[in-house]
């Protein structure tokens, strides 16, 4: 139980410091402290009236998918800039309903956007930076929040989200798609039918070539997301292989992360990218030091005991990887190429199982949603169908009243990796201990069930 007056910016400020057993026991409360949002329903919604915030390559794609799912309207849309606000929402009138209202005079116009009472939901698609601030904002003005990764850049931030949600009893969900794919649906079922036994030990990634997008100088993502990796250094952008494994062990659902140390690699591939691809004198070329490791590794433990190695590489020529390991005392799976060992189940489990033979295997104990929808989500796409299979799942529970997949403590727990990942590399990768966001009933919440 923290001391009276004491709160959990306290304990940001102490561990910057000595005192890192005082903060531990600050961040720490009793779990009838606060109201709780684990389990967060709310009242069925008949028709779910979206509000978007960011319609660049990201958010322009939400907007076509939710316009095209059953019991949506698409209210409002912010944006910053004037173009594709204007071709976006001209995009969405065409596809039938009334036409959205568009908020475009400046960064902050969103704020006058929440001030609607037509509006359900919010989504954003915005740099990093502002995702934390505007679910606070939309939270605030009595909206569900649903942000892309990370939903927070500092631990203060990730502090934030939870205790609006849990003061204002809204949903604030990170739109964490990759635990909507196939495979990661599967390794779910698996591990849930308990055929993988006890689970020991995860490894997760986003290892993805993105130098490309360093010639996005004046606008897109390149113009923002290069400027991270001139000025930090950690795992940066970790949730996209860290949230499915997650899941399969029970994160903050009877498991949680306990303590992490990180380490970073030479940042050598971004400064040889802008000498190649950029005249001397271009911005890319005057910065005069570029901080964030090629290759980021991250090691954590969790409160059971598991380890869990995750990476983060945007920068080296490497074929695309999330890793997706997940390994119990029964057998392993392992992604990037796709295969099994698996006692009783497999041929085998001193070899892999894989191609057509790991197909039959994965058909047979297909999860019921991707049983179910996976065909539609495959014909209505999205990095393979889960980005719609995502916002159909998030329509479909706030249309029947029932909790998100991820609510609001897996946003913290999943983002605050990156801010933790940098205080353990500037400490010659020393552990940091990982903040328990839902103040103990991580030890009571049940894990995540078979949703069909």
């Amino acid at each position: 139980m923290s001391k009276p007056g004491s709160s959990r910016r306290d304990f940001l400020r102490v561990l910057s410091g000595a005192g890192a057993a005082l903060a531990l026991a600050s961040e720490i409360q009793a779990a009838g402290d606060k109201p709780e949002v684990a389990r967060l329903s709310g009242k069925p919604l008949e028709t779910v009236r979206v509000g978007f915030i960011g319609v660049g390559a990201r958010g322009s794609g939400h907007v076509a998918q939710m316009k095209a799912l059953e019991g949506v309207e698409v209210v409002a849309i912010a944006d910053n800039r004037e173009p594709t606000l204007k071709s976006v929402c001209a995009n969405a009138a065409k596809s039938g309903g009334k036409p959205p209202v568009a908020y475009g005079k400046g960064d902050k116009d969103y704020k006058r956007m929440l001030e609607r009472d037509d509006m359900d939901i919010v989504i954003i698609a915005t740099p990093w930076e502002w995702h934390a601030r505007m679910c606070v904002d939309a939270m605030k003005a009595g909206k569900h929040a649903f942000t892309e990764v990370p939903a927070a850049v500092t631990l203060d931030e990730c502090w934030q989200l939870v205790e609006t949600s849990e003061k204002t009893q809204k949903h604030c969900m990170m739109m964490e798609n990759c635990c909507y794919n196939r495979e990661e649906l599967f390794c779910l079922n698996l591990c849930r039918l308990g055929l993988f036994g006890d689970l020991l030990h995860g490894e997760a990634a986003y290892i993805h070539e993105l130098r490309g997008q360093m010639n996005e100088v004046e606008h897109g993502t390149g113009s923002w997301r290069t400027l991270h990796y001139a000025k930090r250094n950690g795992n940066l952008y970790p949730t996209h292989g860290l949230g499915p494994v997650a899941q399969y062990m029970g994160i903050n659902r009877g498991d949680r992360f306990d303590y992490l140390s990180s380490v970073a690699s030479p940042a050598l591939g971004r400064a040889a990218f802008a000498k190649t691809h950029f005249p001397p004198d271009h911005k890319w070329n005057k910065i005069p030091k570029w901080n964030c490791g090629d290759m980021v590794t991250t090691i954590i433990k969790t409160a059971l005991g598991r380890t869990l190695m995750l990476q983060w590489d945007e920068t080296s020529p490497r074929p695309y990887s999330r890793l997706n390991l997940i390994q119990g005392t029964k057998g392993t799976f392992a992604g990037y190429p796709s295969r099994l060992a698996l006692d009783g189940v497999t041929p085998a489990t001193h070899e892999w199982t894989e191609g057509s033979k790991l197909e039959a295997i994965m058909q047979k104990y297909e999860h019921p949603l991707w049983k179910k929808m996976g065909e539609l989500a495959a014909k209505h796409g999205g990095h393979g169908g889960m980005d719609w299979l995502m916002l159909w799942r998030m329509v479909y529970c706030l249309r029947n009243g029932e909790p998100l997949d991820q609510d609001v403590y897996d946003a913290a727990a999943w983002s605050s990796i990156g801010p933790l990942s940098e205080k353990s590399i500037a400490n010659r990768s020393q552990s940091i201990d990982v903040p328990d966001f839902t103040r103990g009933r991580w030890n009571t919440t049940k894990p995540l069930g078979i949703v069909s």
